[in-house]
């Protein structure tokens, strides 16, 4: 998963990612918290949350593919696996609520072989 792929126009595409997934765009959208018409109008596309929304889940999913052993397992892992230590939330929850960081530390801790 190499993040030049889902680059189209210079914004992140909801569509080749939605490809790469085999799912829809509307499906991502509700994964990210945004209305389904975030990822269909030009405007909203381009709009700073959108974008930061796609660009976090991209940057999650390439850390957890090498994990899984592909994309579509680290996108169910992203929409799926309650994180110990965040009340049970899933990755895409703690996205949904701006906590990325969040993500990307518990996933620090557990790759230097500790425990979240």
């Amino acid at each position: 998963m190499q993040f030049q792929d889902f680059v189209q126009d210079e914004i992140y595409s909801p569509s080749l990612i939605a490809d790469a997934l085999r799912t829809t765009k509307a499906e991502i959208a509700d994964t990210l918290g945004l209305a389904r018409d975030a990822l269909s109008r030009r405007s909203r596309l381009e709009a700073k949350k959108t974008q930061t929304r796609l660009r976090q889940m991209l940057e999650i999913l390439h850390r957890v593919e090498e994990a899984t052993g592909s994309p579509l397992a680290a996108y169910a892992w992203f929409r799926a696996e309650h994180l110990p230590g965040f009340g049970g939330m899933t990755a895409d929850q703690l996205v949904r609520d701006g906590k990325a960081e969040f993500v990307h530390a518990y996933l620090d801790e557990v790759m230097a072989g500790g425990y979240a």
